[in-house]
């Protein structure tokens, strides 16, 4: 049985007194909400905080407010749970919502959190393993070795993003508001990962991510369409993330595709969203936009399934969610999948 190291656990009673514990610990400290992958990844080793700062009784970050017509705001702290039955995200936030609902398990959906999520762990087949397991292989550069055991040559980690939320978050065009010593600053949600499996996050060590800030919505349409072994529980191996525009007549305004799961950080498929502004979302433009796509994917052999599957399912998903963002069948065009 793995067992969680000693560490000792600080309440705070505000974000305040929070930003200032956090920094206090300096780099033996974390912060901690739902914990659903942060304890887990103490068991094995992977993180060895000796202080962690508890962040589930903070006001703040919780709960949602606003509406789709002037913009919401998400509490960090809320649950993953309680966004996917969100009555206002489910009806105009789809991705969001799809995203959030297919997140492991009710249980975990139930204590995991929005901001947790966000900023979950990178993940590869040589690092989420038990401590013995990684000694007897001579561990990787991302906990204890010094090389990538995926790709040997490369001079930087290539675990992959393994947060369903943040594409989607990306491709919506929203903000993450984070919190430390020095105040509180704003930021895109595309600013907030790196292209780096061990520094991922662009988030200082002693800031906190405290909400997230949708964009008000004026003829936006979402999608969130996710590739795993399992229906449930398992990690994306393949997130798409997709937002387009549309005026009356279908002409899509503007559009933004993310892959998540193909790399360090999400990956926005800029050429794929170009080829549909100005133009009216058909099955063959969509076909278009789908293989312009999949050319970005570059998935490594760190995670489940082959990574050949996994590149040709991106074309596949993209259609899938462009599709859906049309209200297009999956087969209206003669479209063979």
């Amino acid at each position: 049985m793995m067992r969680l190291p000693a560490f000792r656990y600080l309440a705070p009673k505000s974000l305040a007194e929070a930003t200032q514990m956090l920094a206090d610990a300096g780099p033996d400290g974390m912060p901690v909400s739902g914990g659903t992958d942060l304890y887990p990844n103490m068991k094995r080793l992977q993180f060895a905080p000796r202080t962690l700062v508890g962040l589930r009784q903070l006001p703040d970050l919780h709960g949602v407010s606003g509406d789709p017509l002037r913009g919401m705001r998400i509490g960090a702290a809320t649950p993953l749970g309680q966004i996917g039955l969100h009555p206002a995200i489910r009806a105009r936030y789809p991705a969001l919502a799809t995203a959030a609902a297919s997140v492991a398990t009710p249980q975990i959906r139930r204590m995991g959190t929005i901001g947790g999520n966000l900023c979950v762990d990178t993940r590869c087949n040589y690092y989420n393993q038990s401590y013995e397991w990684r000694r007897a292989i001579g561990f990787c550069m991302k906990r204890d070795g010094d090389g990538c055991l995926v790709a040997p040559g490369s001079p930087r980690c290539v675990a992959v993003s393994s947060s369903d939320t943040a594409p989607v978050m990306i491709a919506l065009g929203a903000l993450v508001v984070l919190s430390g010593p020095d105040g509180e600053r704003t930021v895109p949600a595309a600013a907030l990962y790196r292209d780096d499996g061990i520094a991922y996050l662009t988030k200082r060590p002693d800031e906190i991510v405290t909400a997230i800030l949708l964009p008000p919505l004026d003829g936006v349409r979402s999608a969130y369409w996710k590739l795993r072994r399992r229906g449930s529980f398992d990690f994306p191996i393949l997130g798409v993330a997709a937002a387009a525009r549309l005026d009356k007549d279908g002409t899509c305004l503007e559009a933004r595709i993310v892959l998540g799961a193909v790399g360090p950080r999400p990956v926005e498929a800029t050429e794929a969203a170009r080829l549909l502004r100005g133009r009216k979302l058909t099955p063959e433009l969509i076909e278009e936009a789908a293989v312009s796509a999949y050319r970005p994917a570059k998935p490594l052999d760190n995670t489940d399934l082959t990574l050949a599957y996994r590149k040709r399912m991106a074309r596949v998903f993209v259609s899938r969610a462009l599709r859906e963002l049309a209200n297009l069948s999956l087969t209206e065009g003669g479209r063979p999948n």
